[in-house]
């Protein structure tokens, strides 16, 4: 394996502008990333803060003890009890398999960046993955995509769930799991490595009660050499150790709205799209119904000064809510804008590795942080790789393509080029004479007619664009068989597009890692994690 090094545009403007920490952008943050100095400012605010860390470090040890634990997770735990421990995080949701390759270039974002932090600042740093399982978008996390027959092939897992309840507290049928994730596997085609990924599936459902129970045993599995910590948003018991948190963002619940919309007022005037879908309602904070099942989102009511939801389905003043914060904190939850806050709370951030839409939503946070008196953490764009098989490099080569060009927006370009210069030029020049003679004589027969039946001008109409379109039929299909001749080619071009840009969207938005592991092995992420990555904005693509 090696790595390139490119310079790509990130997926959204904002994100571009931040990759090179441009002027317009600086201010909506309180750190630049990837800067020594600013990393030893980092640790100077943290150092005269409190943080929960024997709590924090006790829970995640309980949580973690169902799951591959090695040495390595155990130094971890110790570590964040230090007193002078920071961390590096980041999150995901708990999709099945893993969900897209992203979700794996964070958890290894994470990790390698707090092996780098540990070294060059000489304190202790954890790479820690915040798993999103307060999240009810069972809808994202329920299928993966696989290349079947030179296409993307979405497969969804087969159980339905109708009410919005948390990923974490949707139970996996290990029965129906099983078959399926044996089928998909099956489906990739028989390697080396197939038992074996079989095996890695079946043990993790065996051992599996929840959607996010899967998740995080694979997770660990692949990781745990690497002292990474998991945490879930989602269970009850983490969210036991947030009940003056909650009481604080109960409190200023009209402060955070306020700072929120008057931040997004100063990104929206710098001409930037707003990402955070907000008004003066928000009370950015879920209820859990017992007796509907649901997560709630919560309004605050300014008549009625009481927070609702569900049009009216639950209603509670401020104390009510408050009390349920302190007696009852599973019922709570937080969403885009207080989950940061959370975070910030329960952890020492050093860093905190963010996607493309995370670092624009960040942004809109700041004065809500202002607010309570912190900083926000150095955002750090998460790395973006790109795996690059041989026989696609090959492929590449052959045509002449340049890997960048490919990367940002397919080969679609130099596809349609090759296909005029393969065109059968007789062809296209007697199916175009004929078209233009018919249009031609129609238009002739339409005057005609106008003066003998108007009435037949449609029925004409109809007539002329039928013929057209049987002589447009005709063309296409003497095209494709002129094609055909040219089929090695024109297959090297949809091979490239399926693997390094499948439907138009980047590898690792569309791709799961188990059409790899199936490849080249589970030791494949070992490999990956002894490359020496470098957190500089650049795309990585690395060629197996």
């Amino acid at each position: 394996m090696e790595i390139l090094n490119l310079s790509l545009s990130a997926t959204n403007r904002f994100a571009s502008n931040y990759l090179q920490q441009s002027p317009d952008i600086l201010p909506f943050f309180h750190y630049r990333f990837n800067d020594f100095a600013e990393d030893q400012k980092r640790l100077d605010e943290l150092s005269n803060r409190h943080f929960p860390r024997e709590k924090v470090a006790d829970h995640i040890e309980k949580y973690m003890e169902r799951f591959p634990l090695t040495e390595a997770v155990h130094n971890s735990l110790a570590k964040l009890k230090q007193s002078n421990s920071v961390v590096v995080i980041g999150g995901q949701q708990a999709g099945i398999l893993t969900g897209p390759l992203y979700s794996i270039h964070k958890i290894i974002s994470i990790i390698k960046l707090a092996e780098e932090k540990e070294k060059q600042l000489g304190v202790p740093v954890i790479p820690v993955f915040w798993i999103a399982g307060e999240d009810h978008d069972y809808d994202e996390v329920n299928h993966v995509f696989i290349p079947i027959e030179q296409k993307v092939d979405k497969r969804t897992y087969p159980e339905r769930v109708k009410q919005k309840k948390m990923v974490s507290d949707i139970p996996l049928n290990k029965e129906v799991c099983q078959i399926w994730v044996n089928n998909l596997i099956e489906n990739l085609g028989e390697t080396n490595h197939t038992k074996e990924l079989i095996n890695f599936a079946d043990n993790a459902i065996l051992k599996s009660a929840t959607f996010v129970d899967f998740f995080a045993h694979m997770v660990m599995e692949l990781f745990k050499d690497y002292g990474l910590l998991i945490v879930d948003s989602g269970d009850r018991n983490f969210r036991l150790l947030q009940k003056a948190n909650f009481s604080h963002q109960i409190e200023q619940h009209k402060e955070i709205t306020n700072y929120l919309l008057e931040q997004q007022d100063v990104i929206g005037k710098n001409g930037f799209p707003i990402t955070i879908d907000s008004n003066e309602k928000a009370a950015n904070l879920f209820y859990y119904h017992p007796k509907l099942n649901e997560r709630i989102l919560l309004e605050f009511d300014l008549e009625s000064n009481r927070f609702v939801g569900k049009s009216g389905a639950v209603s509670f003043s401020k104390e009510e809510l408050i009390e349920i914060a302190f007696q009852d904190p599973g019922k709570l939850s937080n969403n885009v804008v207080t989950r940061p806050l959370m975070q910030e709370w329960l952890f020492p951030t050093l860093a905190f590795i963010a996607g493309p839409g995370e670092i624009s939503y960040w942004a809109e946070l700041k004065l809500v942080f202002e607010h309570f008196k912190i900083k926000m953490p150095p955002i750090v764009p998460r790395l973006n790789i790109t795996l690059l098989e041989r026989a696609i490099d090959s492929d590449l080569n052959e045509l002449k393509l340049e890997l960048s060009d490919v990367l940002s927006r397919g080969s679609g370009k130099e596809k349609e080029h090759y296909l005029e210069t393969i065109k059968d030029r007789e062809i296209s020049e007697l199916f175009s004479t004929l078209k233009s003679q018919i249009q031609n004589q129609y238009e002739h027969i339409e005057v005609k007619t106008n003066q003998v039946d108007r009435s037949l001008l449609p029925l004409l109409k109809k007539n002329e664009n039928f013929l057209l379109k049987q002589i447009g039929f005709m063309e296409t299909k003497l095209e494709l068989s002129v094609q055909s001749r040219f089929d090695v080619i024109l297959s090297k071009f949809n091979r490239i597009d399926l693997a390094l840009r499948p439907d138009g969207f980047p590898q690792e938005r569309v791709w799961n890692i188990f059409f790899y592991l199936n490849k080249y092995g589970t030791s494949f992420i070992k490999e990956l994690m002894e490359l020496e990555f470098e957190f500089d904005g650049k795309h990585k693509v690395i060629k197996l």
